[in-house]
């Protein structure tokens, strides 16, 4: 079984679940633009370099065969997974559960 299959249904519940949590929400989605560009370069940079030193590898039979850097593509699909979850979540979850999160907006406070 490839890496890509392997992804392919994790990477569809977290697309779902981004959709359903940001919806309609430009600054939502831009922000979520923001975040995806920042990980996905975090991510072909410090994969690059691990892959460079030698601790660990990829068998190329598993792989599509496209690399950024060092960098599988499908390795970049992990790190996008964690963030559409951690983003979906951030929306979903109800705000006491969240203690980091403020219920109004910090101007209107007194």
């Amino acid at each position: 079984m490839s890496y890509a299959v392997v992804l392919a249904p994790f990477l569809v519940a977290a697309i779902v679940a981004a959709v359903v949590a940001i919806r309609r929400d430009r600054r939502g989605w831009a922000a979520l633009a923001i975040a995806a560009a920042v990980i996905l370069v975090l991510t072909v940079v410090f994969d690059s370099l691990m892959i460079a030193a030698d601790l660990f590898r990829f068998d190329d039979a598993l792989l599509v065969g496209i690399r950024i850097g060092l960098a599988p593509l499908e390795d970049l699909g992990y790190a996008l997974v964690a963030l559409l979850v951690v983003a979906a979540l951030w929306r979903l979850l109800p705000r006491r559960l969240l203690p980091g999160r403020r219920t109004e907006p910090e101007a209107s406070r007194g």
